[in-house]
């Protein structure tokens, strides 16, 4: 047990001027290390290839990044609730800020690439145990306050992560973008080693080895083919069914491990939970969802409307405006009528928002595509973060690390299926073309909008499968 949970009885102010200020300013610190991160390094390739070289191995500073975050979530989730969140998040800062010294120094794109999966795996503590922590801090009535205050960071992190990529590659030098990173892992690390106080436990562990190297490999082999196939490889040859045969015979080798382990990685229970299972395909499809639009809006806004890359980033960024504001509103719906009917309420503005971008054309505005983003990131906002407060509230603190990191890891295998999915609808759309027309980048838009219309729905009815009452836990 530990000092740090807080009884749902009580009722203390959140903000940065409570007493519990420090820590929340040290998690969305410890946050947007990983939303800057995430769009900082795109408007910068440009001058990364011009320094290094290696045009053709770039993408692999986005693979590399989120396989390595994606694959270690549900491992650290779990040892945080073995050895506390404190040294868990300590690591994960720690790595980000060995891997942001290290890209900062990067001699090649295969040095820059290695030292971003170092970033990533610093990435795969911080945000899941950010996200335990405030659930361990704050209840469940403050909680959606605080997912709006750890929300708004990647609004921010949505706007100002480019342009801040672009002024120091265009200005100063693109090792900038790394840099960066130092005062914010150092600042974030300090607030918390002065503010957060915790006593765990101490008491032996047995390590489970062979479910971690299971899970682990397993999930890095079934994301790399689906982040890969059509890219790298075509889905038909040896190395894409090499690792999407391998990739899942090792994750049901790691169920079998886990049903006698004596301290499961990933304890088995969390996937056969309705409420938890149900938030977890909740996540997935949100995430599948979320890449579909983040990956196509800007394109079809430049190519199809015919506008630049800033236009097409408010079209974009409307879309992560909408979600902080509904999640931080969403606490005063879910204390009245449910977390289930909130995120239900939440799926229609979703499928309202994205069946209204299916409708997209060349004759449409970028005050429309905007407008539908925003209607879109408003239902996302009552869908992800009820979802995830509901998890949380139904374990108590031994449990809630691998309950977050189980949730986290859904929406990363989501993005990464969305990867698949809609990069293989566009290509077919456009027949391989590097340079589509205007039309041709409607017509692939129009495809992809359309599909990611359809997970919406599929994200509803997951929602639907949300019990219609949360116990909380003994």
């Amino acid at each position: 047990m530990t000092s740090t949970t807080s009884s749902d009885a009580d009722v203390r102010p959140v903000g940065f001027r409570s007493d519990r200020g420090p820590i929340l300013i040290a998690l969305m610190l410890s946050t947007s290390l990983v939303a800057l991160d995430s769009t900082i390094i795109a408007t910068a390739v440009p001058s990364v290839v011009d320094s290094l070289g290696g045009f053709t191995s770039f993408p692999w500073l986005f693979s590399i990044y989120l396989l390595a975050q994606a694959v270690s979530v549900p491992i650290y989730g779990r040892f945080a609730d073995l050895y506390g969140r404190k040294p868990i998040i300590f690591l994960g800062i720690g790595l980000f800020l060995l891997g942001s010294i290290l890209c900062g120094f990067a001699w090649s794109m295969p040095a820059l690439i290695a030292f971003r999966a170092v970033q990533g795996l610093g990435a795969g503590a911080v945000q899941p145990i950010a996200m335990t922590i405030a659930g361990d801090i704050y209840t469940v009535a403050e909680r959606a306050r605080v997912q709006g205050y750890l929300a708004s960071v990647w609004a921010i992190s949505a706007v100002v992560g480019p342009t801040l990529g672009g002024v120091f590659s265009e200005w100063i030098s693109w090792r900038w973008i790394f840099f960066v990173n130092i005062p914010f892992c150092l600042l974030a690390g300090w607030l918390l080693a002065r503010n957060l106080k915790e006593k765990v436990e101490r008491t032996p562990h047995v390590i489970d080895v062979r479910g971690a190297l299971l899970l682990t490999v397993g999930c890095a082999l079934l994301i790399l083919g689906l982040l890969e196939g059509g890219e790298a490889w075509a889905w038909n040859s040896l190395p894409s069914l090499v690792v999407l045969i391998v990739g899942p015979l090792m994750l049901i080798g790691f169920v079998l491990v886990e049903r006698t382990a004596a301290e499961p990685i990933l304890p088995l229970w969390v996937l056969r939970r309705r409420l938890l299972a149900a938030t977890s395909a909740t996540t997935f499809l949100v995430g599948a969802v979320l890449l579909g639009l983040t990956s196509y809006v800007p394109t079809y806004v430049q190519t199809a409307l015919g506008t630049g890359p800033l236009t097409a980033g408010f079209a974009l960024a409307t879309l992560t405006l909408g979600w902080p504001i509904a999640a931080s509103l969403s606490g005063r719906l879910y204390l009245r009528i449910g977390f289930r009917n909130t995120a239900l309420i939440g799926s229609v503005l979703v499928v309202a928002g994205a069946a209204l971008t299916a409708t997209l054309g060349l004759g449409s505005s970028v005050w429309q595509v905007g407008l539908y983003c925003f209607v879109v990131g408003l239902g996302m906002g009552l869908v992800a973060s009820p979802s995830l407060i509901a998890a949380q509230s139904s374990v108590g603190w031994t449990d809630r690390g691998v309950v977050t990191g189980t949730n986290m890891f859904a929406r990363s295998v989501g993005s990464a299926v969305g990867v698949a999915l809609f990069g293989a609808i566009a290509n077919a759309s456009l027949g391989g073309s590097d340079n589509p027309t205007a039309q041709a980048m409607s017509t692939a838009a129009h495809q992809v909008f359309l599909v990611g219309a359809v997970l919406t729905v599929l994200m509803g009815l997951a929602v639907a499968f949300i019990p219609k009452r949360i116990d909380a836990p003994a």
